[in-house]
């Protein structure tokens, strides 16, 4: 059955796509055309009409996944409250973690530092509010490609990728459904170690939860 909700049925069927794939789960044509009950021809027209947007994805092995145009788009809606609602959850981070915390959202196919609050440590990680750092490298730049893996188990690591010596560990920050922030923790690998996600994992995703908390109080 064809859902109709706002009355132009291409656009209800384009959201229709965005929802589906929105689990996580990458699907090849025939999956979605069976997940959407839209005709093959339609879903494989909105798909890459989507993709041209950069809002799908279509990987080498032929399947589709949400694209990172998404998590730029939904990092305005965070709006400029998005910080101030991660002030109070990334100073807890650093008194828990004792290392240097930051919330980043997706803007022009980069990365943007909103907010951060450095570790007391001497020898610490410094990324300065403003500073843009590339999507493909780091742990917050797993989360803001909407990389499925990562939205499945809820937290990414990376162990050097963007600069030799640093570890991150990065959980979402969502807003009505939608993906709006990555914030991280960071800090040097020999103090982090090469497995930084089992130390922080489980700090990062409740300051992700605290501030969805607060983004959302009135």
């Amino acid at each position: 059955m064809e859902r109709r909700v706002s009355g132009v049925a291409v656009l209800d069927k384009s959201v229709r796509i965005l929802e589906v794939l929105a689990d996580g789960r990458r699907r090849n044509l025939s999956q979605l055309v069976g997940d959407t009950g839209q005709p093959r021809a339609t879903c494989h027209r909105l798909l890459h009409a989507l993709q041209a947007h950069g809002l799908t994805h279509l990987g080498a092995d032929e399947r589709w996944e949400l694209g990172a145009r998404l998590g730029e788009l939904a990092g305005a809606v965070g709006g400029p409250g998005l910080a101030a609602s991660a002030a109070e959850p990334l100073h807890r981070l650093v008194e828990e973690t004792g290392e240097s915390a930051q919330l980043y959202v997706a803007r022009a196919g980069q990365r943007v530092c909103v907010a951060a609050v450095e570790s007391p440590r001497s020898l610490r990680t410094i990324v300065p509010v403003g500073a843009t750092l590339p999507l493909d490298r780091g742990s917050a730049g797993q989360v803001l490609s909407l990389v499925p893996a990562v939205l499945r188990r809820g937290w990414a690591e990376s162990v050097e990728e963007r600069e030799k010596g640093v570890t991150s560990v990065s959980a979402p920050v969502r807003r009505d459904g939608l993906v709006v922030a990555a914030v991280s923790v960071s800090g040097p690998v020999e103090r982090t170690s090469r497995q930084p996600g089992r130390r922080y994992a489980t700090a990062v995703t409740s300051a992700a939860r605290a501030i969805e908390t607060a983004l959302a109080a009135p």
